[in-house]
């Protein structure tokens, strides 16, 4: 049995990492793994069952009875937890200020990469493309492909206020200044770990990091063809 090709994309918020993730594995016939709405199906998950992810052992709790389905097709973005779609309900305020309690929890975490592992192991297509914050140094520090997508701060904030069709970009940017600074101490995804690639966006359109993405992929799909 062939062993899929692993594509790990880290960056913060509004680096373009989940647009250009998608694109790039349409453009491969690879699948898509979007690890950030695993962590808020849990969160919700949690909420669910009337508890709080500020809870530690309600988060732990939760994930023995966490059952999430969700696709590796760039073009279905449907989460189940159950049987229940929650597509839509993992992305609301409620569930989203949740997350921050499922992400510091560092059994949980380890449990989740875990799952990551095995639903990129048993993915029927020839390769897939993993999106979030610790994948190219936790999740999969030996894949054939790790990237970190970078970009100004100010860039980053006007394409998330673009996004969302928020007219404060200064609240945004606020915003996202808090979350990274609370992922932040649990893991690095701002700096490139050795044998990272890191790819600025902050002057690329989408086509273009699309286009620098791909390269890398080819690069080091190349090296590992040629036995280096």
């Amino acid at each position: 049995m062939t062993e899929t090709f692993f594509v790990g994309i880290d960056g913060p918020a509004g680096s373009g990492k989940s647009s250009v993730s998608k694109q790039a594995a349409r453009r491969l016939g690879f699948g898509y793994l979007d690890t950030g709405a695993v962590y808020r199906a849990l969160a919700w998950h949690v909420r669910h069952r009337g508890e709080s992810t500020d809870d530690p052992e309600a988060v732990e709790a939760g994930f023995d009875t966490f059952d999430p389905r969700i696709g590796l097709d760039p073009d279905d973005r449907t989460v189940r937890v159950g049987g229940e779609d929650i597509t839509d309900a993992i992305r609301t305020p409620e569930t989203t200020a949740a997350v921050a309690g499922v992400a510091k929890t560092l059994p949980v975490r380890e449990r989740i990469n875990a799952l990551f592992r095995r639903i990129v192991a048993e993915a029927p297509q020839p390769g897939v493309i993993v999106e979030g914050r610790d994948i190219t140094t936790v999740v999969a520090p030996d894949a054939p492909v790790r990237i970190l997508l970078t970009a100004h701060p100010d860039v980053r904030a006007a394409r998330r206020s673009a996004e969302m069709g928020a007219d404060d970009v200064a609240k945004v940017a606020e915003a996202m200044r808090r979350r990274d600074a609370s992922d932040s101490t649990v893991v690095d995804f701002l700096n490139a770990a050795d044998g990272v690639m890191a790819i600025d966006t902050t002057h690329l359109d989408f086509d273009q990091s699309v286009d620098a993405v791909l390269a890398a992929i080819d690069e080091r799909r190349e090296d590992g063809r040629d036995g280096r």
